[in-house]
């Protein structure tokens, strides 16, 4: 059946063999693999639309995949599907400093974009901690956000207008480079769809103008709890941080051994807490700031002195992820969301679960917007151990929705998180998903089996869970 792609697109861009298509198994979840039947990688917009049409005339399932960077499986291909890769659209299309936007092709990677429009003092602001290598395709399927999204948002309000392909091959405008739009809120709607709805070719951004001044401290605590009070205190203070982290002991020790900063390592948390703006507010803010912190119980605070140590407190928590995955063989990354209150019970249950499952966890989160990344460490070649990194990861998550939180905040759901959808979402919502999912993609073509679980998936968790007297879900009719 692949074969017949050689009479539509350039063999060089078709990859069928084993060896070829051996790459694209898996993303940055890798614990999970399936090669997919065919990779393509075409040069034009004529190649793309000619692979969507194939796979709508033969029913074909199709994954978009970007840099592979989805800590999900949202880019896991299908064995009988197809991969498109969209590693080659890479281009800045169009810059425009007055107007403080830029026009990008989905392949471009996030850390290039603030490149390219340093001259003219602009950035974009979602920085994910991955963006040296994400690109911005990915960023708007998945939402993405960033150590800096508490002040200004994630990849959903820093976007103007998307084009996108649907899986007959149609082309659609969404958004616009205006500020609003007419209709319904489709930009948005698409954020986030994880490559269910269509194919994103090209991204229209919003920059920002570089703040006159950034001010960043650093505060260690001897307690965790003491941490999480200070950052409420810091938002009920009416203060909103560019960015707001914390690290836990675990974590700290980590990233320490791995980049060398000067991080207090032992202390049992710290915050990194940035403030930006005019030179008179950022001031003001770093006083108001580093007393809310000393009143509730920091044992140390320090000012970075200068943009070479303010990017060294920063260096450490963008390589929190890396310098983990040197302490144990594997690691898996959870992403989850909680109301700010809810920190220190969280935590606290966190670290109950580490115990009753007998695996060490590393704290890094988000912590001005209660975006937790629990890392849970342990070895897959040990028997049993990654079935208990998964069950304890569905605990957090099922913790999340108890206080009030949901199930993720910028890595997606894809494959990982099907289960506890089950969960945060009852029957009717379930199903307004799938109507809007048949909408788009009628045939259920565009990455399936991800991101929105069927009712038969979840009659079949919910009487599992049943079954260990652990979960009671409401009864859900069957597709």
């Amino acid at each position: 059946m692949f074969q017949q792609l050689y009479q539509l697109i350039p063999q060089a861009v078709i990859l069928l063999s084993d060896e070829e298509v051996r790459p694209y198994e898996c993303d940055g979840l890798s614990v999970y693999t399936e090669r997919p039947g065919v990779v393509v990688i075409p040069n034009t917009l004529e190649e793309v639309k000619a692979v969507l049409q194939f796979c709508h005339t033969h029913q074909i399932p199709l994954v978009t995949r970007g840099a592979g960077t989805s800590l999900s499986g949202g880019a896991l291909p299908r064995k009988n599907g197809v991969l498109l890769s969209l590693a080659k659209f890479n281009r800045i299309l169009k810059i425009d400093p007055v107007s403080r936007m830029a026009k990008l092709e989905p392949g471009v990677r996030n850390l290039a974009i603030s490149q390219a429009v340093a001259q003219y003092g602009l950035y974009y602001a979602p920085d994910p901690s991955s963006q040296i290598a994400c690109t911005i395709g990915g960023n708007v399927a998945e939402n993405a956000g960033g150590v800096h999204c508490l002040k200004y948002g994630l990849t959903v309000h820093n976007i103007l207008e998307l084009k996108v392909l649907t899986i007959e091959g149609d082309w659609l405008t969404i958004g616009s480079q205006a500020w609003d739009t007419p209709g319904y809120d489709l930009l948005a709607l698409m954020t986030g769809s994880e490559g269910l709805l269509g194919v994103i070719m090209e991204v229209t951004v919003r920059l920002r103008s570089k703040p006159k001044q950034t001010g960043v401290l650093l505060a260690a605590f001897h307690e965790v709890t003491h941490a999480s009070v200070a950052v409420a205190d810091i938002i009920a203070a009416g203060i909103i941080p560019a960015g707001l982290e914390m690290m836990d002991n675990a974590a700290i020790q980590a990233a320490e051994d791995f980049v060398k900063v000067g991080y207090p390592v032992k202390a049992a948390a710290i915050l990194l807490c940035e403030l930006d703006g005019n030179n008179d507010e950022v001031d003001q803010q770093l006083k108001q700031v580093s007393s809310l912190l000393e009143r509730a119980g920091a044992d140390e605070i320090r000012l970075a002195q200068n943009e070479q140590q303010r990017l060294q407190f920063w260096a450490g928590r963008k390589s929190a992820f890396p310098a983990v995955g040197r302490i144990s063989p594997d690691y898996y990354c959870m992403d989850g969301t909680i109301p700010r209150k809810h920190l220190s019970k969280v935590l606290q249950r966190i670290s109950e679960l580490s115990q009753q499952y007998q695996l060490a966890v590393a704290n890094v989160f988000h912590a001005g917007d209660g975006n937790l990344h629990p890392l849970i460490l342990f070895d897959a070649n040990r028997a049993g151990e990654l079935q208990r990194a998964e069950e304890f990861g569905g605990k957090i998550l099922e913790l999340c929705v108890e206080v009030g939180g949901t199930i993720t905040g910028e890595h997606g759901v894809g494959i990982e998180k099907l289960n506890q959808m089950c969960i945060q979402f009852n029957t009717a919502e379930l199903n307004q998903f799938h109507g809007i999912k048949s909408a788009f993609d009628p045939r259920g073509l565009l990455n399936p089996s991800k991101a929105i679980p069927t009712l038969h998936h979840c009659a079949e968790f919910g009487a599992m869970h049943v079954h260990h007297g652990q979960l009671r879900l409401p009864q859900l009719e069957r597709f």
